[in-house]
């Protein structure tokens, strides 16, 4: 103990440094974590000495294991921790500086208490029980107009009329709508990333735009400003939570916005992936599954730049792995988030990708992880999630985001029947889930902020769209609803994606018509949203549905038969995706209809003899199977 008071006294005897400004990072860590060892980084406004580099903590439960001094770049140093399993949260002060007398500065750094709910209130984790709604927070409600621009940030625009601003809808906006949400039948809000986006603007196709959007980060520990803080963030998280309801954050790993704090101060040449000239990703999946690929085309994919002004991180470097996997830690106990969506999955280093998997999965065991895999074969998806393939390199991540599904399902609502078009893309996409380990955990949607729309895709026919939320809501997986999607907001990504980014109508105190509101929709509207609720609520008691297995039939003539069934409740899903009435052949159903009268529609609460059953063209129908 004298030790440490001699430290201190020394320091009390020495000028402070004068460094105008000191980040470290994680900005805290808590006690009680399952991993002991902590990487801090340490950034000054100032070169730091790195000659015989001491640095001291003012507590016994927090040991120094290694110093790393930075002589590329003085700005910078990391320094590894130990922290005692017996460690109490404190406050602790730590003391570096050199040799030299006026070179010592410290700071104070804090261990809070661990929540004591984490796997039970929060960080819950996300299953196919649940019902995920994706939002873009800047285009869903602005409540706090105080917050919708800062002149101090590099970009200052915001008008709701030009397309690529800002438009000012921020995180009270959706904490002001859960009520809305949970009775559409939600159980999970995704939103695009909410972590600080302070960057001037960028050229794309020839046009300024705002990174409204939200995936090009300028400081991961902050919530940005403009969409409310970080307690406005845990605000709604806590009022999701008592509402029942769970929250998924969106994770970029891949890249950053160039206008990030360690892309304008390196912290070493090999903290982004450089190249002679500026060299573009080819967003292909394909070298990284090909066991025929050249090294540079696997290279190229990886390690390629997403666009110029999105800096690729060399997550080979361990110090930037570490710094990636701890600020993952950080926000999953500090807002005690449910889940992750990793954007960009395949871009990264597969081996830093396991290793962030393996570190958040042994800190939270019930929390989810899915990666967005946009690619177009099931073999490519399985390859980069836990599967049953037999290759050298296997992936961990439980789940992704299931485009070969997606693409399945538009073209099985659209495509005109074939041996292997329209509805049998669907049938034989899901034939492969052998590929899967656990097909179940990978997330289903029709639509998303990166596609067309889905009322728009199907002609905006009403027939198609319910189909497609039958399927959607009933098929395997957990299903995702972008928003607006209920009240059938429609476009295309034409000219640009923009168009399917709309502001939710009455989301501002200004709009003409509130359509959070049942008096806001059209009749049309209203029906789109009633059918939603009704299924996804009916979804939810559905132990068949959330929880029970799927059996599917080979589709005949564009007629495409599915259950999904356990020992209490069986369900089955008609379609007829075909151009004639069809009666089905129920002797063919014989397997899973056996002992069943009766079916009950789930929208309309009608039963019906199972012999009498027609199904016209275009029709789909969710039916309870009763004795």
């Amino acid at each position: 103990m004298k030790r440490y008071l001699f430290i201190l006294l020394l320091f009390a005897s020495f000028n402070s440094w004068g460094i105008d400004k000191l980040n470290v990072y994680p900005t805290n860590w808590w006690a009680g974590m399952k991993n002991q060892k902590l990487q801090l980084m340490i950034h000054s406004t100032e070169n730091i000495s790195v000659d015989k580099l001491v640095f001291n903590s003012s507590s016994p439960d927090i040991k120094v294991i290694k110093i790393h001094p930075n002589k590329e770049n003085r700005h910078y140093f990391f320094v590894d921790l130990d922290i005692a399993k017996t460690a109490k949260p404190q406050k602790i002060k730590f003391s570096f500086g050199g040799i030299v007398l006026n070179e010592w500065q410290s700071f104070n750094y804090e261990l809070k208490q661990r929540s004591n709910q984490d796997g039970k209130t929060r960080v819950q984790g996300v299953t196919s029980s649940d019902f995920i709604y994706l939002l873009m927070p800047d285009r869903f409600s602005n409540v706090d107009t105080s917050n919708d621009f800062y002149a101090d940030m590099r970009d200052t625009q915001h008008d709701r009329n030009n397309p690529f601003d800002r438009h000012g809808g921020d995180l009270q906006g959706v904490t002001n709508h859960l009520d809305y949400l949970k009775d559409l039948g939600i159980t999970t809000i995704w939103m695009t990333p909410v972590v600080e986006n302070d960057m001037s603007r960028t050229m794309e196709a020839g046009t300024s735009r705002s990174t409204y959007h939200g995936y090009a980060f300028t400081d991961q520990y902050q919530v940005d400003r403009r969409l409310g803080s970080n307690e406005a963030y845990k605000k709604l998280i806590d009022a999701a939570h008592a509402k029942g309801m769970k929250i998924i954050q969106d994770a970029v790993y891949n890249h950053i916005g160039n206008d990030h704090w360690s892309v304008k101060d390196l912290p070493m040449n090999d903290w982004l992936n450089q190249w002679p000239g500026y060299t573009n990703t080819s967003y292909k999946d394909q070298p990284l599954v090909d066991p025929y690929a050249s090294a540079i085309d696997k290279k190229i994919v990886t390690d390629g730049w997403f666009t110029p002004f999105l800096p690729d991180l060399n997550q080979r470097n361990p110090f930037v792995a570490n710094f990636l996997i701890q600020y993952a830690v950080w926000a999953t106990e500090e807002f005690g988030i449910d889940g992750w969506r990793v954007d960009t999955y395949f871009y990264n280093d597969p081996v830093f990708l396991n290793k962030i998997n393996d570190v958040l999965l042994k800190e939270f065991p019930s929390l989810t992880i899915f990666g967005e895999t946009s690619v177009n074969a099931v073999t490519s998806g399985a390859f980069f999630s836990a599967n049953n393939l037999n290759i050298s390199f296997k992936h961990n991540v439980p789940g992704i985001t299931d485009f070969p599904v997606f693409y399945a399902m538009v073209d099985g609502l659209n495509q005109p029947f074939g041996w292997s078009d329209g509805v049998n893309r669907l049938y034989n996409t899901l034939a492969q889930d052998v590929l899967y380990k656990k097909p179940f955990d990978n997330c289903i949607f029709l639509d998303n902020h990166d596609q067309d729309r889905i009322y728009s895709v199907v002609g905006e026919d009403i027939s198609k769209f319910k189909m497609g939320i039958n399927w959607l809501l009933t098929l395997r997986g957990i299903p995702q609803l972008y928003y607006g999607t209920e009240i059938l907001m429609k476009n295309k990504r034409d000219p640009t994606d923009a168009e399917v980014r709309k502001d939710f109508p009455g989301g501002w105190m200004d709009d003409p018509v509130n359509k959070f509101t049942k008096e806001g929709m059209t009749e049309q509207e209203q029906s789109a949203w009633n059918y939603i609720s009704k299924l996804a609520n009916y979804r939810k008691g559905s132990s068949a549905i959330t929880k029970g297995k799927l059996m599917q039939y080979v589709p005949q003539d564009g007629l495409y038969v599915y259950f999904r069934y356990d020992n209490k409740q069986t369900v089955m899903v008609i379609s007829n995706t075909g151009t004639n009435p069809a009666k089905p052949d129920w002797k063919r159903f014989t397997e899973r209809i056996n002992g069943f009268r009766k079916l009950k529609n789930i929208i309309t609460g009608e039963e019906k003899a199972i012999a009498d059953f027609e199904i016209q063209p275009k029709e789909s129908f969710v039916f309870e199977l009763l004795k």
